[in-house]
């Protein structure tokens, strides 16, 4: 290869040096140290000190869906389990667009503010049935709490699987008042099964509704009317105050349909506008009064009670279908007899009993040998 700038009619020609290039490795660069799995000592220690970062990691824990991590789980949650129940469960539900998220990021602004103690909010968000993904921004609409020190805010999947949320969600309040939260907020999906799960972790259901939507047709219905412990109707502000008066209004007329509710206490209907933070301090003192009253009667513990025993029940019904699911046995015959349903040749009630048969069959072989 010819080099013009050694030939002789280029004698004045100047070669620089060129760049030097750096290392292909930044010599500042520092390998991050694998950091230590935490302990059921570290986590009870971190817990029980109200550092938010070992809570965070302890609920990621408990919410792990692999097999080595749920021993652990489970032995921190035994572990704090003495150091909770002390707290005020608060459950929120509403239908989508009623301003759940606002309200909580008001309510527990005022609550901080004006009670102190610390707050934790347990959102379940809904997946999406084809991905199995959620977006988890209820943070994103509660700028206030998400920046308070005393506040704790946590989104959890639903997956699809709300019975398994409502386990974590129960586990995850027992981590939160081991760690100093006085007051549990959990957030309902908004529609569905969700509702009822939620109602039976906390001790007041508050149920937000709006005006002028034809909830107020809903009202004589049974269902979810039946659970809520208070009503309160949003965006009573502006030009929809007369409309929020008069779903009021109805809603109260409504009450009287359903037969007076185990606790005693006669649910009360109000409105506020949680954009605008009126009517904040009324809902507080109806919860407080609530929380009075159920105490007094000893509805209160009675209602705790139940709740322990439900969720015993439903951790036995939880553990049957996972020993089901995941028996290699049934794992291979379940394709099989998909195909025989699928073709016509068995009802889905015969799959189904045949399937059991041979399940019940292989637990008897384990528990012989």
């Amino acid at each position: 290869m010819e080099h013009p700038e050694n030939d002789e009619n280029y004698k004045g020609l100047t070669v620089n040096a060129g760049i030097e290039q750096p290392a292909s490795v930044n010599p500042y660069f520092r390998h991050k140290k694998v950091r230590r799995p935490l302990s059921v000592a570290d986590y009870l220690e971190g817990i029980l000190k109200g550092d938010v970062t070992v809570l965070s990691q302890a609920v990621t824990l408990i919410e792990s869906l692999k097999p080595e991590h749920e021993a652990l789980a489970q032995e921190v949650i035994e572990r704090c389990l003495p150091h909770s129940n002390h707290s005020v469960r608060i459950g929120i539900s509403g239908v989508p667009g009623a301003g759940k998220s606002t309200s909580i990021d008001v309510f527990g602004i005022h609550v901080l503010e004006r009670y102190g103690g610390k707050l934790a909010v347990l959102a379940i968000d809904p997946s999406s049935e084809r991905s199995h993904g959620s977006i988890l921004g209820d943070k994103t609409r509660m700028e206030k709490l998400a920046v308070h020190p005393d506040s704790f805010i946590r989104p959890t999947p639903s997956a699809g699987s709300l019975g398994g949320v409502a386990r974590k969600t129960r586990e995850t309040i027992i981590l939160c008042e081991a760690a100093g939260f006085d007051k549990i907020f959990v957030e309902t999906v908004g529609v569905g099964q969700s509702e009822t799960m939620v109602r039976s972790m906390v001790d007041f259901f508050l149920l937000i509704q709006l005006a002028g939507t034809g909830d107020e047709l809903q009202g004589i219905k049974r269902g979810i009317m039946e659970m809520a412990d208070g009503i309160v109707i949003n965006k009573a502000d502006g030009d929809n105050i007369e409309r929020a008066n008069l779903a009021a209004s109805h809603f109260r007329n409504a009450l009287h349909f359903f037969p007076p509710p185990e606790s005693g206490w006669t649910p009360q209907v109000l409105t506020y506008s949680g954009f605008y933070g009126l009517g904040i301090a009324e809902i507080w003192e109806m919860i407080y009064r609530y929380m009075a009253f159920v105490k007094d009667n000893g509805y209160f513990y009675h209602r705790r009670h139940e709740q322990s025993k439900y969720r015993m029940y439903e951790a036995i019904n939880e553990c049957l279908r996972n020993s089901f699911y995941q028996n290699p046995v049934i794992e291979a015959l379940l394709s099989e007899q998909e195909q025989q349903v699928l073709a016509g040749k068995l009802t889905s009630y015969a799959a189904a009993k045949k399937l059991l048969i041979k399940y019940f069959e292989l637990v008897t072989q384990q528990g012989s040998r």
